[in-house]
């Protein structure tokens, strides 16, 4: 008896340790019979011809499918002017694929019971009772008039770009205006000020219009990094590197990129008036390429990470494995599926929904582009890409740094080869 118990031991220890490992991303070299390699080599001819023709100067793309890497490739330059080559651990301002970790941040401290998810904000950051909404605008001396909200704003409207909060910068021209004059930064270079002092005077501010009426891209995310840090007593820096980061082993995501990592991060570009790749400059849309290797206390938890492709796919990954990898939960198979599943009324883009964090590819959208319905993703400001495929297993980002891209039909070509490869 004793021995049979030790057998079933063994094995139910067996099985876990195998479990184990395939959870996480396998990078051995072996073939998996899924991918047909001579129509991946596609990818190759693709991004390498877009480098001869001069309309991109790098790029790092990986695929990742049934937890094996299929493909981790660098292309072209990471910075043209000193002949640095791309390299597959070539680092990345990723801008808004900041949003899916924060997001994930936040929903961790929903599964502690800090709060649910259509609770008012204002119970954590009151100057947010009361909201008010846009009524009339007045560009000659910026005056405005306003309405009552006709509710608060919830976390839900944060997770979905419901709530009526708009961008600085790249939002409408009233709200940019609006903002501007009350110093509500986007939330990128070595800013002068806490988090909290700009989320509670954004909280002051009018919405756009009233929550949960529409989709409205803007600075939601931020505010969800500063509730992260209310209710965590922490810094969304060590917020995210303790609760993510380590236990995930990413080891090159930051907000602060280490000194010793500096030479790892790619170059930004975008286009002169004729369409020639030129580097972008420090002044440039008031964005400091340089953000990443500043020593700052302001975490934007809508745009300020720095990461890699691996290190994004692992955290893809982990969401694809139901909120597990390596042996460790981050978050419960019910909350992965809460955020990747349609939250919205409506459609954000004409065709698509969004779920806590993600764009998820309904079922219009499924019917005539390669994506799987329920596929969730993003992408980032200087051109980074990614998205997974439940029903496929797939993990896939691209990566460039590279805005306005007048060959932005680059994405939808290397999503067309990764699903053609397949078998």
């Amino acid at each position: 008896m004793k021995k049979n118990v030790r057998i079933l031991s063994f094995a139910f220890f067996l099985c876990n340790v195998i479990v184990g490992f395939s959870q996480t991303i396998n990078i051995s070299p072996h073939r998996i019979e899924s991918i047909d390699y001579n129509r991946l080599a596609r990818i190759d001819t693709l991004f390498n011809t877009y480098i001869q023709n001069g309309w991109i100067k790098g790029a790092v793309t990986i695929i990742v499918k049934d937890n094996q890497l299929v493909q981790n490739k660098g292309y072209g330059y990471a910075d043209e002017e000193s002949k640095m080559m791309m390299k597959s651990n070539s680092m990345f301002r990723i801008m808004s694929q900041t949003k899916a970790i924060t997001s994930v941040g936040i929903m961790m401290l929903f599964e502690q019971g800090k709060f649910y998810l259509d609770e008012p904000v204002s119970d954590f950051i009151p100057e947010f009772k009361h909201p008010v909404v846009l009524n009339t605008y007045n560009p000659a001396d910026t005056t405005y008039t306003t309405v009552p909200a006709n509710r608060e704003i919830t976390f839900r409207d944060l997770l979905t770009h419901s709530s009526g909060i708009d961008y600085p910068e790249i939002g409408s021209d009233n709200m940019k205006a609006i903002y501007a004059k009350g110093r509500i930064p986007g939330g990128l270079g070595n800013i002068a000020a806490t988090l909290g002092d700009k989320m509670k005077a954004l909280g002051k501010l009018p919405l756009a219009h009233q929550p949960g009426e529409k989709f409205t891209y803007g600075l939601n995310t931020d505010l969800l990094g500063y509730l992260i840090e209310v209710m965590s007593d922490m810094s969304l820096e060590e917020y995210l590197a303790k609760k993510i980061f380590q236990p995930l082993g990413m080891r090159d995501t930051y907000f602060n990129v280490p000194s010793d990592k500096a030479d790892r991060l790619a170059a930004v570009y975008t286009e002169d008036s004729p369409n020639h790749i030129i580097r972008w400059s420090k002044t440039f849309r008031n964005i400091n390429p340089d953000y990443p290797l500043m020593q700052k206390h302001y975490f934007s938890g809508g745009a300020g990470l720095t990461s890699t492709a691996f290190d994004y796919a692992v955290f893809l990954q982990m969401l694809l494995n139901k909120g597990r990898y390596n042996g460790i939960q981050i978050l419960s198979p019910r909350t992965v599926e809460m955020m990747t599943t349609e939250q919205l009324d409506f459609l954000i883009n004409g065709k698509d929904s969004f779920g806590l964090g993600f764009e998820i590819t309904s079922v219009k959208t499924a019917r005539y582009e390669p994506r799987n319905e329920g596929s969730f993703g993003w992408g980032g400001y200087y051109g980074t890409v990614y998205w997974a495929d439940p029903k496929a297993n797939l993990v896939c980002l691209y990566m460039i740094q590279h805005t306005p891209n007048s060959h932005w039909e680059l994405e939808k070509k290397f999503e067309e080869l990764v699903y053609q490869s397949l078998k």
